[in-house]
């Protein structure tokens, strides 16, 4: 009973601390109108970018594969569970991101947590080598870096000449510099172009964790590096599959050769049930739609949103840091306030969720805006005159 106890006090503590985490139970497919616990509510707070996820032919083809392939795959992909799908939809990934990418191979995973973990462990696993952090990025990066055997080095937000010192500075056999594309919690863009250069000049990796990007960047929504046109065997990319695609999953599409190791080396990738082939079935319809026209449409309509909702702000006290993504933070500072502007929006109908550490650094608690292409310009422009109303009251 002690044990509990303890815990107990940890518990209260984090509530006295406006940090305690609630979950709550959605009722309807994911989409900007909710039935959440039997209200309905206009939601900004899901990352289904391009409104994939009830998207009527990615359902049907998520059907249709249940039915060619049953429900799971019964294995890790090195015994039995690697299906048809997953070759066809690792060969359609790879095929995607090849412009930016020189002889082309990818490899999905169950989600980007555990394709970061096993990029960072299978590069990071040789002796003397150094995992050179973005400061904000995402957890499973640092986790990832944390895991493997690597000496990790922290170089500020956007820090290119910090990152240059640090790669001059650095003797190692293998330098793995490491960052997310579009920063989760803000919205901005990595100088990936600067970063690159300098991993070329320096003979070391660029992984690039672009879950926030893919499928939402670029003209046919390669992501990132279609953004940026790059291209260069020292990239490493992760894109996500369970936003912008609508389904769930990750992969990482690199050089063949960084892929195979990953297969014979990587732990979350050995050791774990492959993901249902008929996730890998339903991906390749969600793939039709990004690559084509419908694709490039949503894509067009997301950017227009993020452009009448930041017209539509009028804020004083807090802050709405540059962001041309889907991604639109309005920094509080307080974690109390933070939650209190959450609750008003709930009790208006509009569903945003308040991050606050460990998520954000001290005193930057928000609200995390995030728009799909499913919502409309009279959605955006109501929650912007409620955050207005909302923050001189």
């Amino acid at each position: 009973m002690d044990m509990i106890a303890n815990i107990d006090r940890l518990l209260l503590d984090l509530d006295e601390r406006s940090l305690t985490r609630r979950r709550r139970a959605v009722d309807t497919p994911c989409a900007p109108r909710l039935e959440v616990e039997g209200r309905p509510l206009l939601a900004f707070c899901s990352n289904d970018y391009l409104g994939l996820a009830s998207h009527p032919a990615v359902v049907a083809a998520l059907r249709e594969g249940a039915a060619l392939y049953g429900a799971g795959s019964g294995a890790s992909h090195l015994i039995s569970g690697h299906g048809l799908a997953h070759t066809q939809l690792e060969e359609r990934l790879a095929e995607f991101e090849s412009p930016h990418l020189d002889n082309a191979r990818a490899i999905t995973f169950s989600t980007g947590y555990m394709a970061n973990l096993a990029i960072l462990t299978a590069l990071g696993a040789d002796a003397g080598a150094e995992i050179f952090s973005e400061q904000l990025n995402h957890a499973s990066l640092i986790d990832g870096a944390r895991l493997a055997r690597a000496q990790v080095k922290v170089y500020p937000h956007a820090g290119v000449a910090e990152l240059a010192a640090l790669l001059a500075a650095s003797t190692a056999p293998t330098k793995i510099v490491v960052t997310d594309s579009v920063f989760s919690m803000d919205g901005d863009l990595a100088p990936l172009p600067d970063l690159l250069a300098l991993c070329e000049r320096h003979n070391a990796w660029l992984v690039v964790d672009d879950a926030h990007g893919f499928g939402t960047l670029g003209a046919n929504g390669r992501g990132a590096l279609e953004h940026f046109d790059l291209r260069s065997p020292n990239l490493v990319y992760m894109g996500t599959l369970g936003k912008a695609a609508g389904v769930a999953g990750a992969f990482v599409a690199a050089h063949a050769s960084v892929i195979e190791l990953m297969i014979q080396r990587a732990r979350p990738y050995i050791y774990t049930t492959a993901a249902p082939p008929a996730l890998a079935h339903a991906l390749l319809t969600s793939l039709d739609i990004i690559s084509g026209a419908e694709g490039a449409a949503r894509r067009a309509h997301l950017a227009s949103l993020v452009g009448r909702f930041r017209a539509g702000l009028r804020l004083e006290r807090w802050q709405h840091p540059p962001s041309d993504t889907a991604i639109q933070p309005i920094i509080i500072g307080a974690n109390d306030e933070a939650l209190r502007a959450g609750a008003g929006l709930y009790g208006q109908g509009l569903w945003v969720p308040a991050i606050r550490p460990p998520t954000v650094p001290a005193d930057t608690a928000r609200l995390r805006v995030t728009l799909s292409a499913a919502h409309t310009h009279e959605d955006v422009a109501q929650l912007a005159a409620a955050l207005n109303q909302l923050e001189r009251t």
